[in-house]
């Protein structure tokens, strides 16, 4: 739990003890029996070195543990605290391990590095803060054996039950009830259920009761956090026969067994005791949890929230392709050394920047180490390890010529890909006359674009195409440019409007209504407009509630002025400079011959603080206590929209290894017992199933989406004003975000928008200076597959693949070298099977395996380097 006003705590405390002994003498002079059934109480710790664990605390459990033979406890502990307490306290160390050796009333329940929420981050993301975290917790509890996953914040996310199978954990608990701040899980089922996972893999697991209702006195709990009489004796009318409570207790709180419970008898035991030896055992009770059964809801939108959303994305992407790129490397020459040691500290660093506290109380902590800005510092070792890394690898290359004037691409997907790469022209070619080759020896459409309009600083802009895990080479050549028959063009249209245009798009630009989008027509989806004429809002349209305004602003209330800084043939880029309210923005908007996906970024320089969000009266003690909270409300929050002409369509999500259908009538509510799921992780998509076309939207950063049935899908990009605990989240600095819509025909399967999600988040990599040849290291094409990671481990290559778009069944993976031998692993290491390794060439081959949709398979691939058959390139 977050630090909070303490008295407000207390008093509620015993006053809730004082009315609930009241209760329970009432209920006993008028039933003797109530009290006869036994409940169950599951407490224990939670917090770390990063959190909160004051020295001294180690001692204090073990002493306070050992005098009380009835208590059972579970531990969330951050790994690295061990480290801390093994320096500081040897004997409080050693003492707490021949403990935990010795007895079965304490477990561990969550050994992720860094507490992490998930849900908010990426997939792999996810399975790195356990695999890192059950590292580094099993230095100091070699036999630690994870049986139950349980958190006393709500860090879940749907595709949990995949992962904590394969990392051979047997159950999961979903309740979170002394610290539902950020939000909780939907409430379902008895006393176990099958939590069903997307990709169909089931976990036994304790969820929050259908009758296990959220607290009416407090908006941080529910009834189960102090087994609450009325609670046990609901779940008993329930049919639920061992009803269970549970509190996790912040470190550093000196509370012995947790003495707040207010019912009786009750028996304090382990999750994995009260799941195999108390609780029913099994059930038929499968609960297909969706993504929006995660109900969550923190400070979305306020600036501080952006920036570490924005920064945790940015390096979540970049150590992904490092990691890549040097995979493909090592492939290539035995001679690279393995970063191990950079990797390791990128990771580590991206696994902290991503603890739930970072995101719920990111001013927390002291004055230029609060959790901003430690993000933005472990943040800045990956993005600068990563960089770093792609650097060597590239240097490592078995190349043909090194000339200033060659430049190889490099792409880190398993597809081949195609896109924009921007790369600096020599100084001794002429700009006027400069032409990009391929490998074929063939002359490709190109542009030159020059840095603050100086020719001194020229760089060229092409579009690349590059197999699957492999790059391609380019020349670049004094010679005339390639023509680009119908490239991508600007021009001003007789009534002021702008026009661009490109292959695939029409986009006309309206500068008296604040520079929004009029038309869009995509000229192969049947010439379709996909703005909506008749809707009150306007494409891409900024409108917020301003309270100094005290009314909803919008950009289309002052005329605009539209710059062109690229015309074509390959790339248009405009400029819209307006103004909301008094404030300036500029908003960029991106055309790319051939690319489906339109970028989008908008720009506001704020002067000073202005709220921007529900409007509010209330005091500090309020955002303690008070059930509705101005941040909630994204209707009012500084949103870009888009009402698109499609009817009632339909809504999809994407979430770390799944892929959501939204249920919900609209995104919109105002207090915390009614939260939704309204989370962009990278993309939602509206879709109409009688047109079969849809529009997605893409997000630089994790942050909300808007929608309703009478309201345009929008992103939120600013929110300022109160928050959790009377903070005031305030405007700082300017306002910078980008996103990306994408108009396309059928539904998010068939126009592959998480492959679009992978291109987006790993562009091609452009490197000058080097010349090659390259054969695809690993080939997913046709498969639906995606290549979530590729990592060595010494001389074994694992290779982790999502099965994002692809239906269920068997898939042929290609493989550009042969190896001695192919593995299908679970995330513990365990051996699920031998793969069949079948040789379609000198120096390729291919592996066939099962793998349903929305499931991860890891691959190891034993590389034997005395094989002359793999890793030279044909």
């Amino acid at each position: 739990m977050p630090n909070l006003d303490r008295k407000i705590f207390k008093m509620d405390i015993m006053n809730r003890i004082l009315c609930n002994a009241s209760i329970c003498i009432l209920i006993l002079l008028m039933c003797p029996s109530a009290f006869t059934q036994k409940a169950y109480f599951v407490d224990g710790f939670h917090g770390g070195v990063y959190g909160h664990y004051p020295q001294g605390f180690t001692q204090y459990i073990d002493s306070t543990f050992r005098a009380q033979p009835g208590w059972a406890i579970c531990l969330e502990i951050e790994p690295a605290t061990w480290d801390a307490v093994k320096e500081k306290e040897p004997r409080a160390y050693s003492d707490f391990l021949k403990l935990y050796s010795n007895t079965d009333r304490i477990e561990y329940t969550n050994p992720g590095f860094a507490q992490s929420y998930l849900f908010n981050t990426s997939g792999e993301s996810n399975i790195r803060q356990f695999t890192f975290g059950i590292r580094e917790t099993r230095k100091h509890f070699p036999n630690l054996r994870f049986h139950t996953y349980s958190v006393e914040e709500p860090c879940f996310t749907s595709s949990l039950p995949g992962i904590l199978r394969s990392l051979g954990v047997s159950y999961a608990v979903l309740k979170n009830p002394n610290t539902c701040w950020g939000g909780y899980s939907a409430a379902y089922g008895g006393e176990l259920v099958n939590w069903v996972g997307p990709d169909g893999t089931k976990i036994t697991t304790v969820p929050r009761y259908a009758c296990e209702k959220l607290d009416i006195d407090t908006t941080w709990r529910t009834f189960a956090a102090n087994a609450s009489p009325e609670y046990i004796q609901a779940c008993f009318r329930a049919g639920i026969l061992h009803p269970a409570g549970m509190t996790f207790q912040d470190a550093g709180w000196r509370r012995g067994p947790w003495p707040f419970v207010e019912y009786s008898p009750i028996e304090f035991t382990t999750w994995t005791n009260y799941i195999e030896n108390i609780s029913i055992g099994t059930t038929d009770d499968d609960w297909h949890f969706s993504q929006e059964d995660v109900r969550v809801s923190i400070m979305w939108g306020s600036q501080i929230l952006q920036d570490i959303a924005q920064q945790v994305k940015s390096a979540e992407n970049n150590i992904i392709q490092a990691e890549k790129m040097a995979s493909i490397t090592k492939m290539y020459s035995a001679d690279y050394p393995w970063p191990l040691e950079k990797l390791n500290a990128a990771w580590e660093n991206l696994l902290l920047s991503q603890h739930h506290d970072c995101w719920i109380v990111p001013y927390n902590r002291k004055k230029g180490k609060s959790w901003a800005d430690l993000v933005k510092i472990w943040t800045d070792v990956t993005n600068r390890n990563s960089k770093q890394i792609i650097e060597q690898s590239a240097s490592f290359f078995p190349i043909e010529t090194k000339e200033e004037a060659c430049v190889s691409v490099f792409n880190t997907l398993g597809v081949p890909n195609s896109g924009l790469v921007t790369v600096p022209v020599p100084g001794e070619l002429n700009t006027n006359a400069v032409s990009v080759i391929d490998e074929r020896g063939m002359r490709i459409p190109s542009q030159i674009i020059y840095k603050n309009n100086s020719p001194a600083v020229k760089k060229i802009v092409f579009n690349a195409l590059v197999p699957s895990m492999g790059y391609s080479t380019y020349s670049l050549q004094h010679n005339k440019p390639a023509k680009q028959e119908n490239g991508v063009s600007v021009v001003i249209l007789d009534n002021g409007s702008y026009q661009l245009e490109s292959d695939l798009y029409r986009i006309v630009i309206d500068p008296s209504a604040g520079g929004v989008i009029k038309h869009l027509t995509a000229k192969k989806i049947g010439n379709k407009d996909f703005v909506d004429h008749r809707s009150s809002r306007k494409f891409n349209e900024i409108r917020g509630y301003f309270g100094a305004e005290e009314r909803f602003v919008s950009s289309t209330e002052q005329p605009a002025k539209v710059e062109i800084l690229e015309s074509g043939p390959v790339r248009a880029v405009v400029t819209v400079k307006g103004n909301i309210a008094s404030t300036p923005f500029i908003q960029t908007i991106t055309l790319i011959q051939g690319e489906e996906r339109i970028d989008l970024g908008i720009q506001i320089d704020w002067e000073g603080n202005t709220d921007i969000g529900e409007p509010t009266d209330k005091t500090p003690r309020d955002y303690y206590t008070g059930n509705k909270r101005p941040f909630y409300n994204d209707l009012y929050k500084l949103l870009a929209l888009f009402p698109a002409s499609l009817d009632s369509p339909k809504l999809y999500k994407n979430a770390p290894f799944d892929v959501c259908e939204s249920k919900l009538s609209n995104t919109f509510f105002g207090t915390w017992d009614s939260i939704k799921h309204n989370i962009i992780l990278d993309w939602v998509d509206i879709y109409d199933p009688g047109e079969n076309l849809g529009l997605a939207l893409f997000s630089d950063h994790t942050t909300t989406y808007a929608h309703g049935e009478n309201h345009p899908l929008g992103i939120n990009l600013q929110y300022s004003g109160g928050g959790l605990w009377g903070r005031n989240y305030i405007i700082k600095e300017e306002l910078k975000v980008n996103y990306a819509i994408m108009p396309h025909a059928g539904n998010w399967k068939d126009s592959r928008l998480e492959t679009e999600r992978t291109r987006w988040n790993e562009p091609l990599l452009a490197i000058s200076g080097i010349k090659g040849k390259s054969i695809p290291v690993i080939n997913a094409e046709n498969t639906g597959l995606a290549v979530v990671s590729m990592v060595y481990e010494g001389n074994e290559l694992m290779v982790r693949l999502y099965n994002a778009e692809g239906d269920n069944g068997e898939k042929q993976i290609q493989l550009g070298f042969i190896p001695e031998k192919a593995e299908l692993i679970e995330l513990s290491g365990e051996v699920i099977k031998q793969l069949r390794v079948n040789k379609s060439g000198s120096k390729s081959s291919d592996v066939k395996l099962s793998i349903q949709q929305y499931g991860i398979r890891t691959l190891k691939f034993l590389i034997n380097k005395s094989d002359d058959l793999a890793y030279e390139p044909e």
